[in-house]
């Protein structure tokens, strides 16, 4: 193969999860990168006045300078079939590019990228969709993009509208689609588009929590089918839980591979306090669904440390508060505020509230603060999802005045003081022994 070339193999699902050995070495990959490495041509310009363009044309020269930009070099990895592969990285690190590389978009400047199987990318969702065409007609001319034919399309199209959640609207122009609507229909193209290699980038981030949590069972089923799956993510937790390997692209390389517990911990432990703060912070409102009757309002929540500074990075055992602001756009009384830590899979750890802690306000009117404090965080390693609400329990059942559900992110390291790294809480403990 001449170098810089990508080899795209067409084959079967049954042809990848075979034995496909090249002069009896080994069984071939699905992805594999040799040396590769991608450089872009940055240009730089500055406005040209039409003066400063003629006597340009005149001397025979344009104003383009040219910046080599080099996002990969020399990297190396494989994948097997039916493996999921997590790529973990800063912004601008290169993992996008590696996406592109394997579905053909761009081409590697140097090195080989070798792919076996058809390839099916979730990368700009939506990307083929006419604004002016119906969503039934999209579906086909996306699915047919995809590498469909018409009647494959016919015997999926209702599984696919069915995923998308999109029955009522599929025959409205997609122009009147919100964005979430948008990249639901693209999602679900995709994933049934019958795909032996699956590219996902930070796209399970679609619609609300619920059908985040559908996408990534159906990314996960298509896995256990044998689908093998390169899956980009800032989901650190999705990249433990989900993929079998992991790579670390940083600098143009693979910094770090091998187990996703292990690589994302090197990553993460290279980010300060405020990184993480700021990664973190990106994340407010994203997820989650958001209910209540609005009497009270929840304007913001804060979390600090134990001096008081805002952070959204903290270590097990240190000090911890949550501040929630709120306004009440009229005189409540006794009104409930709660909180609730959740896995970042939605698993509830923990929940309190004032009226469960015996602590009353009588009555609240206009903007006000309510605090929940922790003196040592109990949570080990990992991202959690926090709720914060506002309630009245006034009534036989209690009513939501304002519920945002799971909708921040906190992250946790671990402890130099504390070994424990099993599970999701720490539990201080003692243990004793004697002989009888």
């Amino acid at each position: 193969m001449a170098q810089g070339r990508l080899d795209l193999g067409d084959v079967g699902l049954h042809a990848i999860m075979s034995p496909i050995r090249s002069g009896g070495r080994r069984l071939a990959y699905a992805i594999e990168f040799v040396d590769v490495s991608k450089c872009f041509q940055l240009r730089h310009e500055g406005p040209l006045s039409f003066q400063s363009l003629f006597l340009n044309l005149i001397r025979f020269r344009l104003r383009h300078r040219r910046t080599p930009y080099w996002v990969l070099r020399g990297v190396s990895f494989a994948v097997e079939p039916g493996e999921m592969l997590g790529i973990v990285g800063v912004n601008g690190a290169g993992k996008s590019t590696v996406l592109k590389l394997v579905s053909r978009i761009i081409e590697p400047t140097s090195g080989r990228v070798m792919v076996n199987g058809r390839v099916s990318a979730l990368l700009e969702l939506g990307a083929g969709f006419h604004p002016d065409l119906t969503g039934r007609e999209n579906v086909y001319l996306n699915g047919s993009i995809l590498g469909l034919s018409r009647s494959e399309i016919r015997r999926k199209f209702d599984e696919i509208v069915q995923f998308a959640d999109l029955e009522s609207s599929i025959d409205i122009p997609v122009r009147y689609y919100s964005s979430g609507m948008y990249m639901r229909l693209g999602f679900s193209v995709a994933i049934y588009a019958d795909p032996q290699i699956l590219l996902v980038d930070e796209v399970l981030a679609v619609g609300d929590y619920a059908f985040q949590l559908k996408c990534l069972n159906r990314v996960e089923a298509l896995k256990k089918q044998g689908v093998t799956v390169l899956f980009v993510s800032h989901d650190m937790d999705k990249i433990k839980e989900m993929c079998d390997r992991a790579i670390w692209l940083d600098g143009g390389g693979v910094r770090a591979e091998g187990n996703p517990q292990e690589v994302v911990g090197q990553y993460l432990r290279g980010f300060s306090d405020q990184d993480l703060s700021d990664l973190n912070q990106d994340k407010k409102f994203m997820r989650g669904q958001r209910w209540g009757s609005g009497e009270v309002e929840i304007l913001d929540v804060s979390f600090l440390d134990g001096d008081g500074v805002p952070r959204t990075s903290f270590v097990t055992g240190e000090p911890f508060e949550m501040r929630l602001h709120y306004l009440a756009h009229k005189r409540v009384k006794s009104p409930v505020f709660g909180m609730a830590f959740y896995t970042s899979d939605g698993t509830w750890i923990n929940g309190s509230n004032t009226y469960t802690s015996d602590y009353d306000i009588p009555w609240i009117e206009g903007e006000g603060v309510v605090s929940y404090r922790l003196d040592s965080l109990p949570l080990l390693e990992g991202s959690y999802l926090f709720s914060a609400v506002a309630y009245d329990f006034s009534g036989p059942m209690p009513q939501a005045y304002d519920h945002l559900d799971k909708a921040f992110v906190i992250q946790v390291r671990p402890s130099d003081k504390i070994k424990e790294t099993l599970g999701v809480v720490y539990i201080p403990c003692r243990w004793e022994h004697r002989s009888c």
